[in-house]
């Protein structure tokens, strides 16, 4: 990791997780052919650096949520105080400033009906020195998620692929207390141990896998890894807010979800339809992006393209 890229085990690695978080060290290195030890170091290393971590991320509509995609204006010198603490709320995922420093994004995790004194209509319109708030819900999901972003699950071959992707069961989510415990303690660490994620609910290992294996056959909980993109050769990061044609809607998504450059793509309300977050090696492949891949979808009417200059919180709970 000398250059500041990842090597090619690590990018092997990296993408197992994607496709099962929690699969053993001698699932992983069976696969990958190498050693169990070899995995493990490797693991460990890149976990206690900060450079790589599994997060348990539950899925809004299952646990009866909606997603919003929230974009802040605020008075200059103000966004990144009020971005550390919108990162240290539960109900908050992917935190950035953006460029320009003044203007912040992140995704919010809401009841389908939200209170009055909630995030969304009671906090965030109210706090001092936000100058407007436009807030995007989440209709349909095109790239991201459970798939995860090419740009960090393309090292393994097919066959290995197959190998190691979990397929849900399929059962329909049935709520217990203990649920949220086991979803905070999982967003924090991913790879926990069952005694670990038992202590954090009050209940017994064996309940605790139960109740993890049913989160994750229901489609409440899937697991995702957070990595620096940079780390993978993309330090350009940004946020394309499109307006698109109602009629191209569906297409264009749908193509956008097959471009290697998309991390995450949905159609959503508010004043641009489609809303998707890219990586890009540099200027240059983020022009060539815009000008040709987007360029030539049907139906594409504007592009608001606003770089990430610093991302405060992914998908997982912020580190003490």
């Amino acid at each position: 990791m000398d250059s500041g890229l990842l090597d090619d085990l690590d990018r092997r690695l990296a993408h197992a997780l994607q496709l099962d978080g929690r699969a053993s060290f001698s699932t992983i290195a069976a696969v990958l052919g190498v050693s169990d030890q070899t995995i493990a170091r490797r693991y460990r290393k890149l976990r206690s650096s900060g450079v790589l971590r599994v997060v348990g991320v539950p899925e809004a509509a299952p646990l009866g949520q909606v997603h919003w995609l929230v974009r802040l204006r605020c008075v200059p010198d103000a966004a990144a105080t009020i971005a550390t603490a919108l990162a240290r709320r539960a109900d908050t995922q992917w935190v950035s400033l953006m460029s320009g420093g003044t203007e912040i994004a992140c995704f919010v995790r809401a009841p389908q009906r939200e209170d009055a004194g909630g995030l969304l209509l009671g906090q965030l319109p109210r706090t001092p020195r936000v100058v407007s708030m436009t807030a995007y819900r989440v209709l349909h999901r095109f790239a991201g998620g459970p798939a995860g972003w090419p740009g960090r699950s393309s090292a393994l071959p097919e066959s290995q692929v197959a190998a190691l992707r979990r397929v849900p069961a399929g059962s329909v989510y049935r709520p217990e207390p203990e649920d949220p415990a086991l979803l905070t303690a999982l967003a924090h660490d991913g790879r926990a141990d069952m005694s670990t994620l038992a202590a954090a609910t009050g209940r017994s290992e064996s309940t605790t896998r139960r109740r993890l294996e049913h989160l994750r056959d229901s489609g409440a909980l899937y697991f995702d890894v957070e990595i620096d993109a940079a780390l993978l050769g993309y330090p350009l990061t940004a946020t394309l807010w499109l307006t698109v044609a109602p009629s191209a809607l569906s297409s264009a998504g749908r193509a956008l979800a097959t471009h290697p450059q998309v991390a995450f793509a949905a159609a959503t309300t508010g004043p641009a339809n489609l809303v998707a977050n890219v990586g890009c090696r540099d200027d240059a492949a983020l022009y060539a992006y815009l000008a040709d891949d987007l360029g030539g979808l049907a139906g594409v009417r504007q592009v608001e393209t606003a770089p990430m200059i610093r991302t405060l919180k992914r998908f997982g709970t912020l580190d003490p």
